[in-house]
This record gives structure tokens, C-alpha cells and sequence, in this order.
């Protein structure tokens, strides 16, 4: 089981959080990753703790101020990145040129989507994975597997009959142990969850509690 745990830019440590990830995945069979902002990504990823990015964009060398270039978080220890979140959407062209500059740059990709239509386009992509995440349900505490199983399910068939490699993770108010076996059942393969572990008094103890039932 794949779990991300996206930092946002929730005021906590990073560091704090990614030893967190690093100690507690020690401990499991799942595999667990943190996506802090960019500005943290170096220091996040010397604490061994899978680092990935939050986004970046279709771009190559060149002029480009202020956005985010693939290679610039490989080198700062990313080694994979987050694709059109819900809270930084792009295009589908975009989303293609972002998929391919990280490929280029060796970083895996999940997308982001919001529902299992879209989510069989950008299976098309050719990405690492991809992750439904309905928006109306992120930062809720309600996981998508219990307010409506049926996008968890169809993201899913929508995604094999595009592209069988492409796994298929989801995300929006996930929080216990119970929410990540629950999308385990449904043909998930991973989970994305921000809040619960990030805005957490105890990160390391959310986590523990979150794989305990894997």
C-alpha cells in the first residue's frame, strides 16, 4: 500500500513530519512518502524519508520565473511528484507536458483527478499512477471510500480499461487505519492524505495508527 502524505503548506516542521514518515515506515510493509513544499524539499529528503513534490510544471530549461522545473527537485532529492492536485489544476495538455518533463527528470507521477472520467484520460498519459480525489471531500475527515465507494470502484475499471500498468491511489479525507483498508478493498493501491497526519499534535502517532491495520 502506497501512502503520500502532502504537507500543503500547513504550518508544521517538515523535517518533523519526514522523520515521522522515515521512522514509521521502517515499521511497515506499506510504503510511506512525503510531499512538502518546494522551498523544503532538500532538507525533507536528507532525512531519508521519501521525498516527492507537490507539482511541476510542463516546462524545460529556459525562461520560465517562478515555476517549477522537474529537474530542479530530482537534484534537490525528489524522486517522484504530484500532477494536477485539485488545488493546482492544469490543463490536459499541461498535465501531459508535466507528466513528460518529470519522466524526463526520472521522478514517478501520480495525477490527480476529480472523477473516474478523468481519471481514464489521464491514465492515457502514460503516468506512474493515478489518484481520485473528489474535491468537495478533501480536508473533510469523510473518505471517499465511505461517501461514495462507487468513484473509488469505477476509477478504477476506468484506468484498467485504458491502461492496465497504471495503478490507481485515492485521496480526499483520508485519516485512520480503517479508511486505508477500506480503499485497499475497493482496488486501490495507495492513498493521498494531508491533514491528518500534517495538522496532527502527534505525526508519528498518526501514522502508527494509520498502518496498523495493514
Amino acid at each position: 500500500m502506497f501512502v503520500l502524505v502532502n504537507l500543503k503548506t500547513y504550518p508544521c516542521d517538515p523535517v518533523a513530519v519526514a522523520e515521522a514518515v522515515r521512522d514509521v515506515n521502517e515499521t511497515t510493509d506499506a510504503r510511506l512518502t512525503v510531499a512538502p513544499p518546494a522551498a523544503h524539499i532538500e532538507r525533507v529528503a536528507e532525512t531519508g524519508a521519501e521525498t516527492w513534490a507537490q507539482h511541476v510544471d510542463p516546462i524545460d530549461h529556459g525562461s520560465n520565473t517562478g515555476h517549477t522545473l522537474a529537474e530542479h527537485v530530482a537534484d534537490a532529492g525528489a524522486v517522484g511528484t504530484l500532477i494536477n492536485h485539485s488545488e493546482q489544476r492544469l490543463k490536459l495538455a499541461d498535465i501531459d507536458g508535466a507528466v513528460q518533463a518529470a519522466e524526463r527528470a526520472g521522478l514517478e507521477t501520480v495525477v490527480c483527478a476529480n472523477n473516474p472520467a478523468q481519471i481514464g484520460a489521464a491514465a492515457a498519459l502514460g503516468p506512474d499512477a493515478v489518484a481520485v480525489e473528489p474535491p468537495e471531500l478533501i480536508g473533510t475527515g469523510t473518505p471517499v471510500s465511505q461517501a461514495d465507494p462507487d468513484i473509488v470502484e469505477d476509477a478504477v475499471d476506468a484506468a484498467a480499461s485504458v491502461d492496465a500498468d497504471v495503478s490507481v491511489l485515492c485521496g480526499a479525507g483520508i485519516s485512520t487505519g480503517d479508511d486505508v483498508v477500506a480503499a485497499g478493498d475497493l482496488g486501490s493501491e495507495g492513498v493521498l492524505l494531508a491533514s491528518g497526519v500534517a495538522k496532527a499534535d502527534d505525526p508519528e502517532a498518526a501514522l502508527e495508527d494509520l498502518v496498523a491495520p495493514l
